[in-house]
Parts: structure tokens; C-alpha cells; sequence
């Protein structure tokens, strides 16, 4: 439990009249940006290998915002190195690491529960995700 002015909080106390959970999804929320910070895990990427990388096939307009908002939200760094051709990498900053656990145990909550309701021949022919 944590303490604000040595009152406790709960993870779903609002805080000056903020939800941190609304909060969250609010950072991380969408089809694209879980799976970002997961292909950006200690690894440095450039923008075309991380779309290259990420299932399903995203476009170079949608992975730009996605990774600006990232940038924004203090979850990802932009490194533009100044060469011909320009080159510019991606790769989580603290904050952003600090997410990777919560993705893996949605990870691990998203198995368990596609274990217990999906039909088994079902999950025989699954891709693999995050």
C-alpha cells in the first residue's frame, strides 16, 4: 500500500480526483501501444524493423502517432542521430520498462483465460502473441 501524506491509497483511489487506472489505459490503451512497448523490451529498434516486427501489419501514419504518444506520455525515447540517411531509434525509458511487467501478466491472465474458455482444438491452431 502506498501513503500520500501518510494517508493510505489504494490502486483504485482516485488521486486529485484522477482515476489511475483510467490513467493507464489512457497511456496504453489501443490496438497498437502494448505491443510497442513489448518489441521495444531492452532492445534499441529503428522505426522500420519495429513495423516490420509487430503481428498483424500496422501503417507507417499509425505506428508514427502511436510512438509520438508514447514519447509524449514519457514511455518511450526518440533518438534522431543527425547522418545521411537520417536514422532515428526507439527504445523504452524507465518508466516504460517499468510497464513490462504489468504486460506480462496480462499476458499471463489473457492465457488463463482463453485456457478455461476456449474449446482446445481452438488453441491447437493459435498464433503466438506478445
Amino acid at each position: 500500500m502506498h501513503t500520500i501524506g501518510g494517508d493510505p491509497v489504494e490502486a483504485t483511489d482516485y488521486i486529485d480526483g484522477v482515476c489511475p487506472v483510467g490513467t493507464t489505459v489512457g497511456m496504453v490503451g489501443g490496438k497498437w501501444k502494448i505491443a510497442i512497448l513489448w518489441e521495444l523490451n531492452e532492445k534499441t529498434t529503428r522505426f522500420c524493423q519495429l513495423q516490420r516486427e509487430l503481428p498483424g501489419g500496422i501503417s507507417q501514419a499509425v505506428l508514427t502517432t502511436q510512438l509520438r504518444e508514447l514519447e509524449k506520455d514519457g514511455l518511450v525515447n526518440r533518438k534522431v542521430y543527425r547522418e545521411v540517411p537520417p536514422r532515428v531509434e526507439y527504445s523504452l525509458t524507465g518508466l516504460g520498462q517499468s510497464f513490462i511487467p504489468v504486460i506480462t501478466h496480462m499476458g499471463e491472465w489473457g492465457r488463463d483465460y482463453l485456457l478455461k474458455k476456449l474449446p482446445k482444438k481452438t488453441l491447437a491452431g493459435s498464433q503466438t502473441g506478445i
